[in-house]
């Protein structure tokens, strides 16, 4: 009789098999659960020929953008310079990353079980969690491949200079950012609803909300909201005595009598928070910052993020323009703020906007995991179990 053998009139415990509360990926640990399921997730994305395709068009489209924008990027005009042509580079990987993303991610859950492959995937040690967070994972991938694709018409906008190593990273960070976003909530979607085609069509309508959503509440709420603004207009006398007929130079300053007159001015600077949900905003907003000596913006997202920001400035209730001021006094038509002075004077929104987005993406991811998880206890009518 060995030691490992029961002896005779000893009592030999039972150990009873693991429970459905016992942990499922026993002996594969959690992360390697998502590496299994980003694994199938990509060779199944690269092994078809549409991805490519699809990459060829991105490819074109780039082309087609890139060669007129690097035209002007020569130029001395106010799109021209490597930093202009950057911005809009990138500016054209997000919206077409918005594009591209939610077809590739919206049908990640819903499709699979549809197709009859969720539920073997379900009953292996590969947790609920795994499964959605593995298929996020590998969407983020696949959209940030279309970023790597443009590297060849940024770096053309890297040798042409005149843009700072902050612009460069901040962009790229919080572009990588917005893509997964776009991800996660296609992901999400797609675990929470259970037509593929619904969940599609819902991911584009929340990417669409946001994107074009919030400028059109933007403008209808500041045209709905008004204040009256009195003007007070002094202008030169253009009489014929104060004119050269030659030139058509004022040959005598004589100011007319002030007019004064009433009207309505939107209140953009109630519903400037709005845009701070938009994608294309909290890009320019984060990346902003690079500005001229003379205060004029040098790329597009510093023109962008100080138009916005201007929004931020409610309109004066009494306007003095006085043709007869002279520079720096009251009402002197050309006595304008300059954008890098807007953006300063302004506070940012874009790291709102950001976590307002994060906190989307997430919530669907958790919402899709909730819903994926096994044993369920309801299902949708209509539902594909195996």
């Amino acid at each position: 009789m060995t030691a490992t053998e029961p002896q005779p009139g000893r009592f030999v415990p039972h150990t009873p098999p693991p429970g459905p509360d016992a942990p499922r990926a026993r002996g594969l640990s959690w992360f390697g659960g998502v590496g299994v399921i980003i694994g199938l997730e990509l060779r199944q994305r690269v092994r078809g020929v549409s991805f490519y395709v699809l990459l060829g068009l991105f490819v074109v489209l780039m082309l087609l953008v890139s060669v007129p924008l690097g035209i002007l990027g020569g130029s001395d005009d106010a799109f021209g310079g490597g930093g202009s042509y950057y911005s809009a580079i990138i500016y054209f990987v997000l919206l077409l990353g918005t594009l591209i993303v939610p077809a590739l991610s919206g049908n990640a859950v819903n499709g699979d079980r549809d197709a009859g492959t969720l539920a073997t995937t379900q009953v292996t040690l590969v947790g609920a969690g795994q499964i959605i967070i593995g298929k996020f994972v590998a969407a983020w991938i696949t959209a940030m491949a279309f970023l790597v694709v443009s590297i060849p018409f940024l770096l053309v906008a890297f040798a042409s200079g005149d843009m700072s190593a902050r612009t460069i990273v901040v962009s790229l960070v919080v572009l990588a950012v917005e893509l997964a976003v776009v991800a996660a909530v296609g992901v999400g979607l797609s675990a929470i609803l259970t037509r593929p085609l619904f969940s599609v069509t819902v991911t584009y309508l929340v990417i669409a909300a946001l994107s074009i959503g919030t400028p059109i509440a933007f403008a209808l709420g500041g045209v709905v909201a008004r204040t009256p603004v009195t003007q007070t207009y002094i202008s030169l006398d253009y009489s014929e005595e104060n004119v050269d007929p030659e030139t058509g130079d004022i040959i005598n300053s004589v100011c007319l009598p002030p007019v004064t007159s009433t009207y309505d001015m939107p209140r953009f600077d109630l519903f400037w928070g709005v845009l701070a949900a938009n994608p294309y905003v909290v890009l320019a907003d984060a990346s902003a910052g690079d500005f001229d000596a003379n205060g004029q913006a040098r790329d597009l997202f510093s023109g962008f993020a100080s138009g916005v920001r201007s929004a931020q400035i409610p309109p004066e209730r009494e306007v003095v323009v006085n043709d007869c001021a002279s520079p720096g006094s009251e009402g002197y038509a050309d006595d304008n703020p300059t954008p890098e002075e807007i953006f300063e004077r302004t506070v940012p929104s874009w790291f709102v906007g950001l976590g307002l987005h994060i906190l989307l993406g997430a919530g669907l991811l958790v919402w899709g995991i909730a819903r994926t998880r096994t044993p369920a206890h309801r299902l949708p009518r209509g539902s594909r179990i195996a």
